[in-house]
């Protein structure tokens, strides 16, 4: 791998190889030299390299003459939340969110404290591929300042989202997998505030990492015997930059983190009835609570930013992703972990209910994932032997090809970056799902 992934919203890489901080400055120039004047907040996730870059991200943003705010390690979700608290002309943030160690990246806000959209990434991928980058004379170079408080303007946003109180009466045992990613900072805070007796593991931002970074079944077994056999309410995990968190229940069940969203979608539906909206690869969990409570579900193309722009267009109450991602309007439009823990708590005081039962009640699907090698320009063509095979399902050509039946649903979308296509199902039952998968890699060819 000697070149970086470039998305929308940012890039990712591997550093020494294809990433550098030669490119981190040609990239982060091509962003900021478009940007007007203005202060800029600059953040890292906690891994090991997030200094170095972060060194590199600096230079270059005072080189374009901007300000900046650096708030050292800190979460996905706090740095759009400070973006827009200090109102800010952008943002960065050091990150390779759930990506092994060896990995950085950079993720980049607008004003409005949510990642780019993808009109505007496209813009700066365009200026960075064609070297275009405005460095200022030396009277006109930037300053930069460190911010004391990353945690707090966080909290204040949260806090009226639930029954404080309540939840403090009930003195929940829980467990924080932080993972030495940048989520400990906030996620220990917001617990505190919620008067939880909390057992951390991670809770310093090193990037040590205690376990493969994405908050899967496999990389999670041992917290799960941790959670067990410290008879703890729930276990929370979250992946290194903290947008995402996967949950265990009271018995050491790993949860997963489609739940997370399906269960935090239940408890704000039972008192704030309004639109939600999830990606097309997220769990039928959500449309199916929609239809429960009798308020419009929507879905978007994959991605952050594309969810947050349906959000705003319906006036969603609720929305996010099936990767343990959920969004609130009233904190900032990015998945944040520290409102999934405080709606989960909520749910369970509110409820008075372990967190088995709340799962348990809800409907139940398995979803399945498989790829087949495939050049980009057989894709279109292999998606309409899949439309005509199965022909009894509801077509939709948003993000590749999503074939829909009342009980499941297949989803075929080709890889940005590789020559292969992936394939998701979800059905009633695990087998369904793999049978379906099998059946769609078939027809392909």
């Amino acid at each position: 791998m000697n070149q970086p992934i470039i998305s929308v919203s940012g890039l990712r890489g591997i550093v020494g190889e294809s990433l550098s901080p030669e490119l981190v400055a040609r990239y982060l120039g091509a962003f900021a030299s478009q940007l007007p004047r203005g202060p800029v907040l600059l953040s890292y996730d906690g891994r090991a390299t997030g200094p170095m870059l972060s060194a590199a991200a600096r230079s270059t943003l005072m080189a374009t003459g901007h300000m900046v705010l650096d708030a050292g390690p800190t979460a996905t979700p706090t740095t759009g939340v400070l973006v827009k608290h200090y109102h800010c002309v952008g943002g960065v943030q050091i990150s390779a969110s759930h990506n092994p160690a060896e990995y950085n990246g950079i993720k980049l806000f607008g004003p409005d404290g949510r990642v780019i959209p993808a009109n505007e990434g496209l813009q700066v991928r365009r200026r960075y591929e064609a070297g275009e980058v405005q460095w200022v004379r030396h009277d006109e170079v930037g300053d930069y300042e460190l911010l004391a408080d990353v945690v707090n303007e966080h909290w204040d946003l949260i806090a009226p989202l639930v029954d404080v109180e309540r939840i403090r009466s009930h003195k929940f045992k829980v467990l924080l997998d932080s993972n030495h990613g940048a989520g400990g900072v906030v996620g220990k805070h917001v617990l505190q505030k919620l008067g939880c007796e909390t057992i951390h593991l991670g809770a310093e931002p090193t990037g040590e990492f205690l376990h493969t970074p994405e908050p899967t079944a496999e990389n999670l077994t041992g917290v799960c015997q941790q959670v067990a056999s410290q008879q703890v309410a729930v276990g929370f995990c979250q992946d290194p930059d903290a947008d995402r968190l996967a949950l265990i229940d009271e018995r050491g069940r790993y949860v997963g983190e489609e739940f997370t969203l399906a269960i935090a979608v239940d408890h704000v539906l039972r008192a704030t009835p309004g639109p939600v909206v999830t990606n097309c690869s997220t769990s039928r969990m959500t449309q199916d609570l929609a239809e429960k409570f009798g308020v419009p579900f929507f879905r978007s193309a994959v991605g952050e930013a594309n969810v947050v722009d349906k959000m705003i267009h319906h006036d969603a109450v609720l929305g996010g992703e099936g990767n343990g991602g959920v969004i609130h309007p009233k904190v900032i439009g990015v998945r944040d972990s520290m409102v999934s823990m405080a709606l989960v708590l909520d749910a369970l005081a509110a409820r008075e209910v372990p967190l088995s039962q709340l799962v348990d009640e809800l409907p139940q699907y398995a979803i399945h994932k498989a790829k087949v090698t495939m050049p980009a320009e057989r894709v279109e063509a292999a998606c309409g032997q899949l439309e005509s095979h199965f022909a009894a399902a509801t077509p939709d050509r948003m993000d590749g090809l999503r074939l829909d039946w009342p009980d499941r649903w297949l989803l075929v979308r080709a890889s940005n970056t590789e020559p292969i296509v992936r394939i998701f199902a979800e059905a009633p039952t695990a087998e369904a799902a793999k049978e379906l998968c099998d059946e769609a890699a078939e027809v392909m060819g």
